[in-house]
């Protein structure tokens, strides 16, 4: 059996022991995304999964036989500009986001060991620095991320405190540092971690070690802009 502590521990797993995530991290999509074909039947059969909605009741609303909607989705067929209006409009997307896959590039951003963007953020002075190590805007995720490396390096009885929309992501990597999240504080040393809704107030409330070093990952949604 379990001790008390090591029960403690263990991560609630829903749904028979088995955590309720949305997709796996280390799947591999279908190949040839580079075949228009293959773009559109894959973005048609998303869409329609997203209503969730059969192929039966799309062919319904569309006139569009059962037979040339498989086709459509496995890539098998290269649809008319008049069918793919009349998937537009059924599925309620504009025409371009059936394109979107093949159209649309997979951009990645390499930063050389110390070659982050120093940046300059509210509460930045000497002994707070702030390295961007990536940016990509207009993704195809829908999804704005900011990695941060974080380096404290001088004390001060004076912390910033910040709040916006999105999520947030600390990863300790050197010292130590009591952060503060609304009203809770957490004691933060190399190799752990905290996950928060960064709308609620937060920083470093004590500066316990230093130098202290931490990873940084804002996330929040592209369509909007955060102050």
């Amino acid at each position: 059996m379990k001790s008390k502590r090591e029960a403690a521990e263990q991560p609630e797993q829903p749904h028979g022991g088995r955590a309720a995530f949305s997709q796996d991290p280390h799947a591999v999509r279908e190949p040839k995304e580079n075949n228009l074909e293959m773009a559109i039947g894959h973005e048609v059969r998303a869409y329609r999964k997203k209503l969730g909605i059969t192929v039966t009741d799309l062919a319904a609303a569309t006139g569009i036989s059962l037979g040339m909607l498989s086709k459509i989705e496995n890539g098998n067929i290269s649809p008319s500009l008049t069918t793919l209006q009349s998937l537009s409009r059924a599925l309620g997307v504009p025409l371009t986001a059936f394109f979107r896959r093949f159209e649309e590039p997979r951009n990645a951003v390499f930063v050389k060991a110390g070659q982050g963007v120093e940046l300059e953020r509210r509460g930045t002075r000497a002994g707070h620095q702030y390295n961007l190590l990536g940016h990509i805007d207009n993704n195809t995720s829908g999804v704005i991320v900011e990695p941060y490396l974080i380096t404290l390096t001088a004390d001060s009885d004076i912390f910033p405190t910040f709040q916006h929309e999105g999520m947030e992501f600390l990863y300790m990597l050197e010292g130590e540092v009591i952060y503060r999240h609304g009203d809770q504080l957490f004691q933060m040393q190399p190799g752990d971690s905290l996950f928060f809704d960064a709308d609620a107030p937060h920083g470093p409330e004590q500066l316990v070690k230093l130098p202290s070093k931490y990873l940084s990952i804002i996330s929040y949604p592209q369509q909007n802009s955060r102050g």
